[in-house]
């Protein structure tokens, strides 16, 4: 599920394939989704984008045409915005007309031949967007662009009741943690070796309002090594649950879309940053959401009594799935020949006793008559023959 860290990045991504250019016509939804009409349409428009937590803003800007032809036409298009919400898989892409993806819900038109379409993809449909929208007034400020207001709005509500829950639930309510999902969870409490059940109060109280552990957004592409040496440079040993909240979701912005690209589907430098989430020797547990937290240790007292913890399950290549299908496939033959054989040995067994029985038993079973010989079925004919000419000739002598 796209987190903080991976709204941010799309936001970048439209502006930049988006700078310069115009759009045009109407905004156009697939037929299939059941998302609200943006009744949006211009001759000329151009499309930015800012992100906030969980959400991202798309404004629409009308190209200003003289007032002669506005006269004609009657008043141009005012801006729009419209706030997307990106549900499970939600993601933007800029194509060609004519490689449109397969789930594109909303459409954006270039004014340029040949056109081309910036789409808001969405495979599991558990997306959204808002014409007109704004920011949820129940989100609380972004972790990543609104560092100050997010640690003083988490820090004056602790006698929430919200911050009764294990920090690791906690964690997941935007109101306080706008931007911080499943992944980025467990790598915060991860860092700070803090178990995920414990109370989410007893995990922040004595903390201060303000922490200057603050991270920034690079702008330019940097290096490995230059990287590394921007984000040691920034952390202190002042580090605390809400500064990590800030820093770490910007350390996954930092890697310069590589860990995050719908496009490609290209996952390994994300994979490679996780030290926890979902990595093998790792614990996991159910919270009370039935959402997966992944930690190392101990859960915490608060853990739900029928979680299990279970390990890390090893990602297996095709490879070596089809080498254990093939070693299945010969055991289970070798089991079914045994069986067989089993068989076979139990019925040749069986014949063998009979034919050493001795005594009353054995001499009465070899002189019993064979009533299947052909001499047992010819008596048996007889005798039926017998029977019905009897009865023939009995009804030929009653008297009327």
């Amino acid at each position: 599920m796209p987190e903080g860290p991976e709204l941010y990045l799309a936001s970048v991504f439209v502006n930049t394939a988006c700078a310069g250019v115009l759009f045009t016509g109407a905004v156009e939804k697939s037929e299939v989704n059941k998302g609200v009409e943006v009744q949006f349409s211009s001759d000329s428009y151009q499309i930015s984008a800012t992100s906030r937590g969980k959400e991202v803003r798309l404004t629409l800007t009308p190209i200003k045409t003289d007032t002669r032809r506005e006269s004609r036409s009657g008043p141009n298009q005012s801006p729009m915005d419209v706030v997307f919400r990106f549900g499970m898989s939600g993601y933007f892409s800029f194509t060609a007309k004519s490689e449109l993806p397969k789930h594109s819900h909303l459409r954006f038109y270039t004014k340029e031949d040949p056109q081309r379409v910036l789409s808001f993809v969405d495979v599991r449909r558990f997306g959204s967007w808002q014409p007109d929208g704004h920011w949820q007034k129940d989100r609380g400020p972004c972790v990543m662009l609104e560092y100050k207001s997010f640690r003083e709005n988490v820090l004056s509500n602790l006698a929430d009741k919200a911050f009764d829950r294990p920090v690791c639930e906690a964690l997941l309510n935007q109101k306080y943690f706008n931007g911080i999902g499943n992944y980025l969870r467990a790598e915060i409490l991860y860092r700070l070796r803090i178990p995920p059940f414990v109370k989410a109060r007893t995990a922040l109280e004595g903390l201060k309002p303000h922490n200057e552990n603050t991270m920034n957004v690079k702008e330019e592409p940097r290096t490995e090594s230059e990287e590394k040496s921007a984000v040691d440079e920034k952390k202190s040993d002042s580090q605390d649950l809400l500064s990590l909240c800030h820093t770490v979701p910007l350390e996954v912005v930092n890697l310069g879309g590589k860990g995050y690209d719908p496009q490609k589907r290209d996952y390994t430098e994300l994979v490679s940053w996780m030290q926890c989430y979902s990595v093998e020797g790792m614990n996991s547990a159910r919270d009370h959401n039935g959402r997966t937290i992944w930690f190392k240790g101990v859960p915490g007292p608060m853990a739900p009594k029928a979680s299990k913890s279970q390990k890390a399950k090893r990602k297996i290549k095709k490879g070596d799935n089809t080498d254990t299908k093939k070693e299945k496939l010969e055991k289970k033959e070798a089991g079914a020949g045994k069986r067989v054989k089993d068989v076979a040995n139990k019925r040749g067994s069986a014949r063998q006793q009979n034919a050493s029985k001795s005594g009353p038993e054995g001499d009465d079973n070899r002189k019993r008559p064979n009533t299947r010989s052909s001499t047992g079925l010819q008596q048996t004919k007889a005798e039926t023959t017998r029977r019905q000419k009897a009865n023939t000739k009995a009804k030929a002598t009653r008297k009327p």
